[in-house]
């Protein structure tokens, strides 16, 4: 029942939208980690990762009102545009396409890579909830892949303050991810 819920209410937002583009922050805020973990996953820099989520959400309000619901989730829908958008951004620039090309073919999510991306974007929505110290390590460490030396130095700690702000932030997102698959 809780799983025709949350379709009727989607299905609500976007004919709200529809009508009145100032509703679709709704939708914007519902999906933005999941789109963002989609493309993150495929094109492994930040910088191009949050352009490529602009670009999807710009996009799918520009085209909202050829939207048609068909019982499929409207995340699905923003996979497929960023996945079009992934396939010509590396097209213009000449470079082939990443592994997983076959996602990119014919522009469909597989339920196992939904699946994934759904855990990516709760682990993102959990990163912000970490206190402070433990979220910019984090965010250090695996966003901006630097070493612990690296980050020692870039937050006035010593390495072995690092590893054990690292440790907890980990050990706090791990127990936080089980209770969120619960």
């Amino acid at each position: 029942m809780n799983a025709l819920k949350k379709e009727a209410d989607e299905r609500l937002l976007i004919e709200a939208a529809q009508q009145d583009h100032a509703r679709f922050a709704d939708l914007y805020e519902m999906n933005f980690e999941r789109v963002y973990a989609y493309i993150v996953k495929r094109v492994r820099d930040r910088a191009e990762a949050e352009d490529l989520t602009s670009e999807v959400f710009h996009q799918a309000l520009a085209n909202l009102k050829r939207f048609e619901w068909r019982g499929i989730p409207f995340a699905a829908w923003l996979f497929r545009i960023a996945a079009n958008l992934i396939s010509d951004r590396w097209q213009r620039s000449g470079r082939e396409v990443p592994g997983d090309s076959g996602v990119l073919e014919n522009a469909q999510a597989s339920p196992a890579e939904i699946e994934e991306v759904e855990r990516r974007a709760t682990l993102f929505r959990l990163v912000e909830t970490l206190p402070a110290e433990q979220k910019r390590v984090v965010v250090l460490r695996f966003v901006e892949q630097k070493s612990i030396k690296e980050v020692a130095k870039a937050i006035r700690k010593t390495e072995g303050a690092v590893k054990q702000l690292q440790f907890r932030a980990l050990s706090n997102l791990r127990a936080r991810m089980v209770g969120a698959d619960a």
